[in-house]
């Protein structure tokens, strides 16, 4: 995509919806870890419906300690993958108790050290806890990037240094946020929804649908 079409692409995303947010539910840096954790294989309509109780009782890693195992998974058992999960955000609020003094640190490194916690949860938990201009590449936003051409790339890593590369700085904060509703609500995977894209004009994707479908 080229230079003044990305220019387009993204100012339309931003006079749109000027102030994107995610769609998980979490009251600080450390719910946000652990809803992050728990939505891998897993959509955030369901990852909400077992944090939300959770997170009336629990805010910090000593309180999920207390909690125990048992404890969390009882709450997370209606999400796919609960038993390694709770094992996990266990695992993981320990360790923030042990070497960061309880607080989720704004360090790449040091997340991608915790339990259950990979680049992708890294960099939506910097992005949104601290406001770091990570892209964090999800089968959406890996969609977005090779379908409209902003990002082509064979892998999740590739897209993810594309799209840092290709996005204008002053989108830096937000392009996480607009690429993944873009995927999940318009460029949709089997059939995306084009006569409704605000982008559409700048998109390289050869397949666009028509109203006739």
């Amino acid at each position: 995509m080229k230079k003044a079409d990305v220019m387009t692409f993204y100012s339309r995303l931003r006079d749109a919806n000027p102030e994107p947010f995610g769609e998980l539910h979490y009251v600080n840096p450390y719910t946000l870890l652990v809803a992050v954790a728990l939505s891998a294989q897993a959509t955030d309509v369901g990852v909400n419906k077992a944090t939300r109780p959770l997170f009336e009782k629990v805010k910090t890693p000593e309180a999920m300690v207390k909690l125990g195992l048992e404890g969390i998974r009882d709450h997370i058992k209606t999400i796919g993958l609960f038993n390694t999960k709770a094992k996990n955000v266990l695992a993981l609020s320990e360790l923030l108790i042990e070497r960061h003094g309880s607080i989720v640190p704004d360090d790449q490194a040091a997340l991608e050290a915790l339990p259950g916690v990979g680049r992708k949860t890294a960099n939506v938990v910097r992005n949104m806890a601290f406001g770091a201009p990570t892209i964090a590449v999800d089968t959406h936003i890996y969609r977005v990037g090779n379908r409209t051409g902003l990002a082509p790339g064979k892998t999740p890593l590739a897209v993810e240094k594309k799209l840092l590369k290709a996005t204008p700085d002053e989108f830096a904060l937000h392009a996480h946020h607009w690429l993944i509703l873009l995927g999940r609500y318009i460029c949709k995977a089997r059939k995306p929804d084009c006569p409704k894209c605000i982008v559409a004009d700048v998109c390289r994707f050869k397949g666009k649908t028509t109203l006739e479908g």
